[in-house]
């Protein structure tokens, strides 16, 4: 059966902040290569030859000479550290890393991550990473048993590295600013952001470039002054328009409608066909002593079953009544997904259908 989760109505006023990204406000994704060390027995083993290498080359720069064909590295494990560095972020601030296994490791609990430097994707360094592991889970196995909660091989040290070198981006110098409205182009939208944005600031400030950007001049009060701008901007009011769209997930039956979907007047027929066929061999044995085989004859036993439904005539002027049409035929969520394309395809259901 199908459900509507809310009431029809026109659509709710959503802050600007929460459907667009600003030019300057972004994140940068930082990325090392480093160590874990302190394993009880799960770490990557020799297998992993490139954990080896790397211990051997840090125990080399740390004085310490050693044969690598020696080294058996099972408290160790090698791993990529990520993090996310947000662009107002400034030398001495903490980030929060993502620790993740490479090799062949069970088990990250109890680890260590040593001196990591993280880089950006100019090659520079601009955070060191290093301290403790969190996992959310746990793993114990035995000879003939195996527990395991959550995943194991990745974990997060809260605060784990520190920002040395900040993004060169000086925000309130900037003579424009660009606003990208998230999820579907919508020219609708892209004009009514415009309206409010020039109707608050009183000028004609903000024009759409397509259904997804706009760009804006600074005003002169706001010149090398940008930050208030931007509260003001964030928490305008804004009520978003998108295409009408039905999406299915055939993987779990799965099927979504938007408000905005219609039905025009069509008339369904839907019966379910049920095919079961089951097979019963038939042994017939020899007697005792006698010169006879064993002989199996198959026996099928066909059972088909179909629902005569009514024709029924839907239309949907809004949700409800589609809601309330596709439910009165009967079907099961993955039925509903075959009526979906077959209305679609006649051409009554007026919608994009998008199958994930």
């Amino acid at each position: 059966m199908l459900f509507l989760l809310a009431g029809v109505a026109p659509a709710q006023a959503v802050r600007l902040k929460d459907i667009a990204n600003f030019s300057g406000v972004r994140n940068n994704e930082l990325v090392g290569y480093g160590l874990v060390v302190g394993l009880s027995g799960t770490g990557d083993g020799t297998t992993s030859e490139f954990t080896i290498r790397s211990l051997t080359n840090m125990l080399e720069k740390m004085g310490v000479s050693v044969n690598p064909a020696t080294l058996k590295p099972k408290n160790t494990a090698a791993v990529m550290v990520t993090a996310r560095m947000p662009s107002s972020a400034r030398p001495g601030s903490p980030l929060d890393v993502t620790v993740s296994s490479m090799g062949d490791a069970k088990s990250l609990l109890g680890g260590v991550l040593l001196l990591t430097p993280l880089r950006g994707l100019d090659g520079r360094v601009y955070a060191v990473g290093q301290g403790a592991l969190t996992l959310g889970g746990y793993s114990a196995e035995g000879q003939a048993a195996t527990a395991q909660k959550n995943i194991t091989t990745v974990a997060r040290i809260p605060n784990g590295a520190t920002i040395e070198r900040e993004v060169p981006f000086q925000f309130n110098k900037q003579e424009g600013m660009t606003i990208n409205l998230s999820g579907s182009p919508d020219f609708g939208t892209a004009m009514q952001v415009v309206g409010r944005i020039n109707s608050s600031m009183g000028g004609q400030y903000a024009k759409a470039m397509d259904g997804a950007t706009i760009q804006m001049s600074i005003p002169p009060k706001f010149q090398n002054n940008i930050v208030p701008l931007m509260a003001s901007l964030e928490n305008l009011d804004i009520s978003p328009d998108s295409r009408a769209r039905v999406v299915v997930d055939e993987k779990t039956g799965t099927v979504v409608l938007g408000g905005n979907v219609r039905l025009t007047k069509v008339a369904v027929a839907h019966g379910n066909l049920q095919i079961v066929v089951s097979e019963t061999p038939n042994v017939s044995q020899p007697g005792p002593f006698s010169s006879g085989q064993t002989v199996t004859t198959p026996e099928t036993n066909l059972n088909v079953k179909e629902q005569n439904n009514r024709l029924l005539l839907m239309e949907g002027a809004t949700l409800q009544e589609l809601v309330d049409g596709l439910n009165s035929v009967g079907a099961t969520p993955r039925d509903l997904i075959s009526i979906l394309r077959t209305l679609k395809t006649a051409g009554s259901l007026h919608a994009d259908l998008e199958v994930i």
